[in-house]
C-alpha cells in the first residue's frame, strides 16, 4: 500500500487571534471578582480584629472595675488637667510604657523627674502628656485643638496590648488593608520583643484602629443638657474634678449604637487613587475615616458586635437627631469647632461627621440611630 503523507497540524494567525481574545475576555470578567472576592477576605481579617479587640475590652474592664481604658489619673480634673501641677502636687502617674525591647530596654512616653517623679529618674517631660489624655480638644490661642491626638489613638500600648498578644506591634492592631502603616512595621510581627524600633528608619506606626474618645471621658464632658453646663454640649474636663475619670462599660445607655472602637484611616471605599491625604501639608498622613461620603470603617459596638458603618449612616443619623428636641449626635460646640474632627481636610464636601470621636453625652450617647 503507498504511504499517506501526513500534514502538519497547526493555528492560523486569525485563530490564535480568537484564542487571544477569548482569553483576554475571560480574565476581563475574572479580575472584579478575584478583586472582590480577595477584598473581602480583607474585610473579614479587619472585622476579626476588631472581634479579637472586643474580648480585650472585657477583660480589661474585669480587672478595672468596669472601666472604659484609660491612661490619664482619675484626679487629674483636680488640677485643671495640667500635668506639671499634677506631678508637683498630686502624684507621679504610671508612665505610657510601649513595650521592651530585645535588648531588655523599656520604650515609652515618660513624663520626666520633676515633681512626684523625681525619685524615678524618668526621661522627657510633661509635652507628653498629649498621650495619656484621651483627646486633645484645644488649648489656649490654639481652638482647634493643635493635631488632635491622644490615648484613644494608641491601643497598642502595654497598658492594653497585654491583653492582646503582648506586642505594640502585633496583627491584631493593623487592618490589612492600612498599607503605608503595614509597609512600615510588617517586618516587626514576627519578632518577639513587645515593642521594636530603628532608629535609622524612624518607622513608627500606631494602631489602625482607636477608641471612642468620647466613651474615655466622664459623659459631662459632652453632655448635651444640664444646666451646670450650659447646655452646650461640650464641658472642658479640666473644669471638672472627675472630667477625666473613664467610665464604667455599665453606663453605656445603648450599646448596639454606641461605637467602641473603629478603623481610624479611610480604608473602606477610599478615594480611587490617593492614599495620602494632601490637605495634610508636608506630612505622609492618611485620609480619616470621616473623610468621605463613601467611607464606610468597620466598627466594634459595645455590645460586642462588629459592622461597617458607612458616613452616610451616621450623617442621616445626625440630621434626624437634629429635628428631634435632644439635637445633634455629635457635638459641634468643642473647640474642635463645627468641623469636627478635622473635617476641613475633608476629600470630598458632602462629608460632615464626627460620629465616634465627639459623640454627644460620651459613652451614654449613640453614634447611629436603629430603624424607625
Amino acid at each position: 500500500m503507498p504511504r499517506r503523507r501526513i500534514q502538519p497540524a497547526g493555528f492560523t494567525i486569525v485563530e490564535l487571534l480568537v484564542v487571544v481574545s477569548i482569553i483576554a475576555l475571560l480574565i476581563s470578567i475574572l479580575l472584579p471578582s478575584v478583586k472582590k472576592a480577595r477584598d473581602k477576605g480583607l474585610e473579614v481579617q479587619s472585622a476579626n480584629n476588631l472581634n479579637q479587640l472586643a474580648k480585650a475590652n472585657e477583660t480589661y474592664a474585669a480587672d478595672w472595675g468596669d472601666r472604659q481604658f484609660t491612661t490619664i489619673p482619675d484626679d487629674a480634673g483636680t488640677v485643671g488637667g495640667n500635668c506639671t501641677t499634677y506631678l508637683a502636687q498630686r502624684a507621679c502617674p504610671p508612665q505610657q510604657f510601649l513595650g521592651y525591647d530585645v535588648n531588655g530596654a523599656i520604650w515609652g512616653y515618660f513624663l520626666g523627674n520633676s515633681g512626684k517623679c523625681a525619685p524615678y529618674g524618668w526621661p522627657e517631660a510633661c509635652y507628653n502628656w498629649i498621650v495619656y489624655i484621651p483627646f486633645q480638644f484645644g488649648t489656649a490661642g490654639n481652638p482647634g485643638g493643635g493635631n488632635a491626638f491622644g490615648s484613644f489613638r494608641m491601643p497598642g500600648v502595654k497598658a492594653f496590648h497585654a491583653y492582646v498578644n503582648g506586642k505594640f506591634y502585633d496583627q491584631t492592631f493593623y487592618a490589612p488593608k492600612d498599607v503605608v502603616a503595614i509597609d512600615n512595621i510588617s517586618k516587626y510581627f514576627t519578632t518577639a520583643a513587645e515593642f521594636t524600633f530603628n532608629p535609622s528608619t524612624g518607622a513608627y506606626e500606631d494602631s489602625s484602629y482607636c477608641f471612642s474618645p468620647a466613651a474615655m471621658w466622664d459623659p459631662k464632658v459632652l453632655a448635651r443638657n444640664g444646666t451646670e453646663l450650659n447646655g452646650n454640649g461640650y464641658t472642658n474636663p479640666g473644669s471638672l474634678p472627675a472630667g477625666y475619670r473613664s467610665p464604667s462599660v455599665a453606663r453605656c445607655r445603648y450599646p448596639s449604637l454606641k461605637t467602641r472602637m473603629i478603623e481610624h484611616n479611610w480604608l473602606q471605599k477610599p478615594p480611587p487613587s490617593q492614599i495620602v491625604n494632601p490637605n495634610f501639608a508636608g506630612n505622609k498622613t492618611p485620609w480619616f475615616f470621616n473623610h468621605g461620603s463613601n467611607s464606610a470603617p468597620y466598627s466594634l459596638f459595645f455590645d460586642g458586635h462588629v459592622e461597617m458603618v458607612s458616613c452616610r449612616r451616621a450623617m442621616q443619623g445626625d440630621q434626624r437627631a437634629q429635628s428631634a428636641p435632644n439635637g445633634s449626635l455629635w457635638s459641634k460646640n468643642t473647640p474642635l469647632g463645627g468641623n469636627g474632627y478635622f473635617g476641613a481636610q475633608s476629600y470630598d464636601f458632602l462629608v460632615r461627621t464626627s460620629f465616634h470621636i465627639l459623640t454627644t453625652d460620651g459613652i451614654e450617647g449613640r453614634d447611629v440611630l436603629g430603624s424607625e
